[in-house]
């Protein structure tokens, strides 16, 4: 792990208070400029969002979407790397003084849900997933986080001349996962070598939040979102008619028993006080008529941990269940785990999170420590190399109870753009704090 630039162990006793006094009052004249050119720029910022919304490309064929981020990075007088994993866009900002290199990232990708929103910049777009034409919707944000870094790096990049060290501007296609058959998204990235030339110091990113109000940041140390397996289990019986099943072996009766007994996993063998998991089956393919039992069935499920032990104890758990009970019925059973894809947890580094969490609230209007997130996200990928901190920015309308906002992945996924000049003064915020603190230390 590459060197961090952090604060002296003393800080860590005795606060930020007194150590910190005087870099923190310089910071917070500076608190007032970065939000009067983030407000200046918010309309911008709002256009790029809608913009990037109404046009959604699936992960691994963010073609348009590259390229109106690459105009945009461009314009700014930024070295632009284009064609990154497959459609990332990676932009260097190098200032008039040395220093440490970070890099701030936003992912690109829409998804395969037809949106519902009556927004009138709603998408109509239509893509290819699985082999199937499918509607394609900004149902996790990823709009706002490309927006929200566009106008970051246009504030930053009109302070060059201030800033001691270089920025990356990290574009990342494909967070959601790679089309069947091909890499992409962080892993590809890092192998591609996007945290080296120049080498980066420290990472940032965040991630728009449905359910959270506008103004706040959620941030915790160490793991704050899950570590994820895929998994596909199949179950191989003896085809028959539905009206001898006695003549059978049912792949569909085994199946509804192995589902019943992998909901044991997390109950009975995780201590749930320290360890929370997710074992989910979420699709399951079998037969094509009402009275043919069919000869194979297939599941698709995921797998949410926190830690490597518990991801290595949750991949055995489940497939000595799966096949002990499907061998006591006679039918022969496959788990494939990973199957496909396979994250990281996302982790906070704990001494760069407790460093840079006074930055978040002296521009937040509310700051909590968040609980663990089950969801899951490739920027782990990034996190394993070098120092990271993931954060979340509320997108929920104020009026909007927490129960009735709409999930991420939902045709109904709701921000409300207040939300984005929140984002371009905290992520700039971070930069320069950062930037600041390493000089000074």
């Amino acid at each position: 792990m590459k060197k961090v630039y952090l604060p002296l162990a003393a800080s860590l006793i005795v606060g930020f208070g007194a150590m910190c006094y005087s870099a923190e009052v310089s910071a917070s004249k500076v608190d007032s400029k970065i939000e009067s050119q983030a407000k200046a720029i918010e309309s911008k910022v709002i256009e790029w969002r809608r913009h990037l919304h109404q046009n959604p490309e699936l992960s691994n064929r963010e073609f348009k979407t590259s390229k109106y981020i690459e105009q945009h990075l461009r314009s700014l007088g930024l070295k632009v790397q284009t064609g990154v994993a497959h459609t990332g866009v990676v932009a260097l900002l190098k200032g008039a003084k040395p220093g440490p290199v970070i890099a701030l990232r936003a992912d690109m990708d829409g998804l395969p849900v037809k949106e519902r929103t009556p927004v009138p910049f709603a998408s109509k777009v239509m893509g290819e997933y699985n082999g199937k034409q499918v509607p394609v919707m900004h149902a996790c944000g990823h709009d706002t986080h490309m927006a929200i870094l566009m106008g970051t790096a246009e504030l930053l990049a009109g302070m060059k001349q201030e800033l001691a060290g270089t920025i990356k501007f990290i574009f990342q296609p494909a967070e959601e996962g790679s089309p069947a058959g091909e890499e992409g998204g962080a892993e590809l990235m890092v192998k591609q070598g996007v945290l080296k030339n120049p080498d980066v110091d420290a990472i940032f990113g965040l991630h728009i939040w449905a359910g959270m109000d506008v103004g706040t940041v959620g941030v915790k140390t160490e793991g704050i979102m899950a570590g994820v397996d895929d998994m596909k289990i199949t179950v191989k019986g003896k085809q028959a008619h539905g009206s001898t099943p006695w003549a059978s072996i049912d792949p569909i009766v085994a199946s509804a028993q192995i589902i019943n007994g992998l909901q044991t996993v997390v109950s009975r063998h995780m201590k749930l006080v320290d360890d929370p998991a997710v074992v989910t089956i979420g699709a399951i393919h079998a037969g094509v008529r009402s009275n043919i039992i069919p000869e194979e069935l297939e599941m698709l499920g995921t797998v949410r941990t926190f830690s490597e032990a518990d991801k290595t104890k949750t991949r055995q758990l489940i497939t000595e269940k799966a096949k002990l009970i499907g061998q006591s019925m006679g039918a022969q059973v496959q788990v494939q785990i990973p199957y496909s894809a396979s994250y990281p947890v996302t982790y906070n580094n704990i001494e760069l999170t407790n460093q840079m969490r006074p930055t978040l609230e002296r521009v937040a209007q509310k700051v909590i420590t968040m609980k663990p997130v089950t969801g899951a996200e490739d920027f782990s990928m990034f996190a394993q190399k070098v120092p990271g901190m993931f954060f979340f920015l509320g997108g929920k309308p104020l009026d909007t109870p927490e129960l009735e906002a709409a999930p991420h992945h939902t045709p109904d996924f709701y921000i409300d753009e207040s939300s984005l000049v929140y984002g371009v003064e905290v992520m700039t915020q971070v930069a320069l704090d950062y930037l600041e603190q390493a000089k000074k230390n």
